[in-house]
């Protein structure tokens, strides 16, 4: 049993993992604005990134499938049907949409819209699990929202074609991402944050490269220098190292509050 003070430490310890991920998140958009200056698209951006993320996951997977047969812990089909559903939600479908959005807009709106991203699993969480949200929150989520259609409204004012079709690609791409977080919060308690986000990445990985493998040809991945030092830049820094801090600040604090 813990003490109240040893709770409070892993919370804020939970808090400040969650901040460094959003940091390190944060960055992957800057990352593809310098990659599309090479005239790549968002499917062969996400194919570079994950697939340089891979041989990590790989690892990790191999490795804690080994741990947790050793503890006799095996994985029901519901397990591996909600494993499939958070890889196809969380970095496959969000991603791809994030990046589309970011050939339509700036990065500071990108990462603006975003940053909503603890409101709608606030809102998720109220409409799937029935959880109130308390005065505070409520008061949050106006004032973040007035905040983001300030900016968003001096964004249409140059250019308002591309800023709506590509900030309704970055929203969805929250909605996308607060369901993974939502539905992962009740997972990773089972089959533990290092296991569980090894196997999701695996399955974006998978679906990345069907989704590539019909639009392009694999030729198309040899990409000069540039491109696969900033690929492999964002497959390290913005996508190994956030993606396993988010899982364990999720197993620290949950997923609503971690996604603040």
């Amino acid at each position: 049993m813990t003490s109240p003070q040893s709770e409070r430490h892993i919370e804020l310890g939970g808090y400040a993992i969650a901040a460094l991920a959003a940091i390190l998140f944060s960055a992957k958009a800057i990352l593809a604005k310098l990659l599309y200056r090479y005239s790549i698209d968002p499917i062969t951006l996400m194919t570079l990134r994950l697939g340089m993320a891979a041989p990590v996951f790989m690892l990790v997977a191999g490795i804690e499938t080994w741990r947790a047969r050793a503890r006799g812990s095996h994985l029901s089909g519901a397990d591996w049907r909600q494993i499939a559903l958070l890889g196809f939600l969380g970095y496959y479908v969000s991603s791809y949409l994030d990046f589309w959005g970011l050939q339509h807009i700036a990065a500071a709106l990108e990462r603006l819209i975003l940053f909503l991203t603890p409101t709608l699993v606030l809102a998720l969480g109220v409409l799937i699990y029935r959880r109130p949200v308390p005065v505070r929150q409520r008061w949050a989520l106006l004032i973040s929202y007035a905040g983001v259609l300030l900016v968003f409204v001096e964004h249409l004012r140059f250019d308002g074609g591309n800023v709506l079709f590509g900030s309704a690609l970055v929203f969805a791409a929250a909605l996308a991402y607060a369901l993974y977080l939502l539905q992962s919060g009740e997972l990773v308690a089972r089959v533990g944050s290092l296991r569980l986000v090894s196997y999701v990445m695996l399955v974006s990985t998978l679906l990345c490269a069907v989704h590539y493998a019909l639009v392009h040809d694999l030729a198309t991945l040899r990409q000069p220098l540039p491109v696969l030092q900033l690929s492999l830049l964002n497959a390290l820094m913005c996508t190994v190292a956030p993606v396993f801090l988010t899982m364990f600040a999720i197993a620290r604090i949950g997923a609503g509050r971690s996604s603040q």
